[in-house]
């Protein structure tokens, strides 16, 4: 097997395969890994996948040169938002001021990129989205819009813009905003979970992986934990379980950033707790591009400490550190014994106090409220 970068280490980017003149690109989806791996016998040998590969080049980061904290000053989009609801508001700016902006929605099971060109489509892109997205063919549609002289605001992770960036040769029209990202599974780990209730992903309308600081899974307006326990999917992903190997290894783990404006949780935050509670967005902005973004959006911005939003976010000084239960988490799944038997296996404290806290809280013994230590 010919790959694209060194095995292990390929990112999903996708971007290989939308230089790649003869299509002889597939990346491949191992659920513990990605590869982008190379059809010999349509490899021209021209080397433009080896090229645009992030893995074999050193990549432009920057630090940010502006760092604030805040949210939407349109309640209705700060309420909505799984955060501060700043991507939404600089969304919905970009788009008043003449822009398109490109990001990632969910559509028949599918995590892929959208574009968006009235300040009511930016609503799809709205939540966090815990799991691989596919950008696969959308870098030369952005180029496209470029040419014909359109501005474009992408948001993504901080791969997915490094990838934009280089496709682009990062054009003077294109701006940039990467999400703060702990890891991301492959979407054939979401699909394992959901099989354990009978559903497949596929078969999903909507699907939400938070609200505000509530970190629980839901699909068609249910979800699959009560109140006082994190459902298994969740807990795997916020444990570091779940993610592919490359993110272990994750090269934009620091303060420098690939794109224009960095947006993540303001975790760590010393303003009230009542503020909190509605979501407080990060946000740094690396040059001038951003501070534009930032300035022509409807926010309410206020100072904050950054050692201790790094602090709170570790991804901004290394990548999430592998978990020794992982290994085993993995193999229980490849021999299909099912995701609640993994983690029964790799967490069985964890899953027998949710079972316990599930049971007595359906017999209303602590109402929701109270959580067993």
């Amino acid at each position: 097997m010919t790959t694209v970068c060194e095995k292990g280490k390929c990112t999903g980017c996708m971007e290989c395969i939308d230089v790649c003149p003869k299509k002889a690109i597939k990346v491949i989806d191992s659920w513990i890994e990605y590869n982008a791996v190379i059809d010999s016998e349509k490899c021209i040998q021209c080397n433009a996948c080896h090229s645009a590969c992030q893995n074999n080049a050193e990549q432009v980061l920057t630090k940010p040169i502006y760092w604030k904290q805040g949210w939407a000053q349109d309640d209705c989009v700060h309420m909505r938002s799984s955060s501060g609801g700043v991507a939404t508001a600089v969304e919905r700016a970009f788009i008043k001021n003449g822009g398109i902006v490109c990001s990632c929605t969910f559509s028949f099971g599918k995590f892929e990129f959208d574009f968006a060109e009235t300040e009511d489509e930016v609503c799809k892109f709205t939540g966090s989205k815990y799991v691989k997205s596919n950008p696969e063919g959308v870098y030369k549609k952005i180029l496209q819009k470029l040419k014909l002289g359109r501005k474009v605001l992408f948001i993504g992770l901080p791969c997915q813009v490094s990838a934009v960036r280089h496709y682009t040769k990062n054009h003077q029209n294109l701006y940039t905003a990467d999400l703060i990202c702990h890891g991301t599974p492959s979407p054939q780990i979401l699909d394992s979970f959901l099989f354990d209730y009978g559903i497949r992903l596929t078969e999903v309308q909507s699907i939400r992986f938070r609200e505000k600081n509530n970190f629980k899974l839901e699909q068609n307006g249910k979800r699959f934990a009560v109140p006082i326990t994190t459902d298994n999917y969740m807990m795997t992903f916020l444990n570091s379980t779940t993610y592919t190997e490359n993110c272990y290894q994750c090269q934009y783990a620091k303060i420098e950033r690939p794109g224009d404006i960095t947006l993540g949780d303001s975790w760590g935050s010393e303003l009230e707790k009542s503020t909190q509670d509605k979501g407080i967005s990060l946000v740094l902005c690396q040059n001038e591009k951003g501070k534009e973004l930032i300035d022509q959006a409807d926010l309410t911005l206020v100072d904050v400490d950054l050692k201790k939003a790094i602090e709170s976010n570790h991804q901004l000084y290394q990548p999430s550190q592998k978990p020794k239960q992982r290994a085993v988490f993995f193999k229980e799944l490849k021999k299909g014994y099912g995701f609640k038997k993994a983690v029964k296996r790799c967490y069985p404290k964890k899953y027998l106090k949710n079972i316990v806290k599930t049971v007595l809280y359906n017999m209303k013994f602590i109402g929701g409220r109270t959580a067993i230590k």
